[in-house]
């Protein structure tokens, strides 16, 4: 499931590099068709490449939110609170050693 949504994220991602391929391919034509000048070329591509760099973010960030969602929903334990349960059973386990046969813990 989680490589299904991976490919189709990524998917996203190339569709959108393509794009700024295509809007590099367009700003040419459109330098030689309307006789732009190298200022209002440039600022046109940066204008897409700005557009482009949103979208990717966009992605980037519906992605992390589906994620999260798949893992809530399938009853995953985050990283950090793993890291502090593991450290709370071994401190638990530390007190049971040192703890000698017959006392309470």
């Amino acid at each position: 499931m989680f490589e299904l949504f991976e490919k189709a994220v990524l998917t996203g991602l190339g569709a959108i590099s393509l794009t700024q391929k295509k809007a590099e391919d367009f700003l040419g034509e459109m330098k030689e068709t309307y006789k732009m000048s190298e200022d209002e070329g440039k600022a046109f591509l940066e204008k897409i490449q700005g557009m482009a760099k949103e979208g990717r973010e966009r992605i980037a960030a519906m992605a992390e939110e589906e994620v999260k969602k798949v893992i809530d929903r399938i009853g995953l334990v985050p990283r950090e609170e793993f890291d502090r349960l593991q450290k709370r059973v071994a401190q638990l386990e530390e007190t049971l050693r040192e703890t000698e046969p017959g006392e309470p813990c």
